[in-house]
């Protein structure tokens, strides 16, 4: 079979032996994200027609309006993981808590914990603007058997066992590693089934995009600005393109393919940064370094830093590898 003709489901079974645990349970948690996916999917494209977009009337912990499409998404990519019986645990960017599931049985012995993203950028949906779900996969550490602790979640982005996204553009389209290099798969809406169109996903090494909001500018430490003045200055192959849309699946998504960086740094509107290290950071990381590219929080890699709470946020640096590296270079010469 030619290789882009392959299905993800395809895919996954010629692959399981190279998951470092083949017992099929990671199988069957990206098949359950890709149902969901689709699911999602479906009302994303018809959000403009139904009454579905808009606030839903409440805050999630982050104290962020939550858009109707993000409390639908979280509710079904819960649901389609609870129902599956897979995951000992579930933790949301739209929840408090992280969710602990037991079998039908009232046994505990699942061995994976999920943590996501559900609809990351949704304040665009009503512009329809391309918006996305972000996942993060680990094998538990509290012994099997027992109730799902709090320690499970806050684990080093380095103990991944997978991490992807599911980008809803003009084509909808599932990325994912599991460790072994970066896949992309694009749905064909005809028949409901995602087909291998970007395989082995690489970043190269140099880009000539960066993606920040260049609105909080004043607002930036001195190294970002630095660097936002490196990448403006017409020198060598710059001035860089400014790509910024404020959907992170997409900036990152576009920066992967056509090389680039994107940045989210501290500010004084955000002095912990805004993006959420265990539902953004740490997946997108694993993915970037996946495909040859780099994550850092400006200073340190972002996989190796020890959580403290389900929702913390860190400064993120990403993309392209000569990027990030001159983006660090700048920020220790402002330290």
């Amino acid at each position: 079979m030619e290789e882009r003709n392959k299905t993800l489901g395809e895919f996954i079974i010629e692959n399981q032996k190279a998951f470092q645990y083949s017992s099929g349970e990671l199988s069957r948690i990206i098949n359950s994200i890709r149902l969901a996916a689709k699911v999602v999917n479906y009302k994303v494209n018809k959000a403009g027609l139904v009454d579905i977009v808009g606030a839903a009337g409440e805050q999630n912990i982050q104290g962020e309006d939550q858009q109707k499409l993000d409390v639908y998404a979280n509710e079904v990519f819960i649901q389609t993981l609870i129902n599956r019986e897979i995951v000992c645990g579930i933790a949301s960017e739209e929840n408090d808590e992280f969710i602990t599931v037991q079998g039908s049985d009232n046994s505990h012995n699942n061995k994976y914990v999920v943590l996501m993203d559900p609809l990351d950028g949704s304040s665009n949906i009503d512009v329809n603007v391309s918006v996305g779900t972000i996942f993060s996969v680990y094998r538990r550490i509290t012994p099997i058997g027992t109730p799902v602790m709090l320690e499970d979640f806050l684990q080093p982005g380095i103990n991944q066992v997978a991490a992807g996204y599911v980008i809803y553009g003009t084509s909808t389209m599932l990325v994912y590693t599991t460790g072994y290099g970066v896949n992309g798969f694009t749905l064909n809406p005809a028949i409901g089934t995602f087909y291998l169109s970007h395989p082995n996903m690489k970043y190269s090494k140099d880009g000539h995009i960066y993606s920040v909001n260049e609105g909080n500018y004043v607002h930036f430490p001195q190294g970002v600005k630095d660097y936002i003045k490196y990448c403006q200055h017409e020198e060598e192959d710059r001035p860089y393109t400014s790509r910024y849309i404020g959907s992170l699946v997409s900036d990152f998504h576009r920066n992967m393919i056509k090389g680039g960086i994107y940045l989210y740094p501290t500010s004084s509107k955000a002095p912990k940064g805004k993006l959420r290290l265990l539902y953004e950071c740490n997946p997108m990381a694993f993915i970037a370094e996946q495909a040859g590219g780099k994550a850092s929080d400006g200073f340190d890699r972002i996989m190796e830093i020890n959580p403290t709470e389900l929702h913390q946020r860190v400064p993120f640096f990403c993309g392209s590898y000569n990027m990030v590296e001159k983006a660090e270079e700048f920020m220790r010469k402002a330290k």
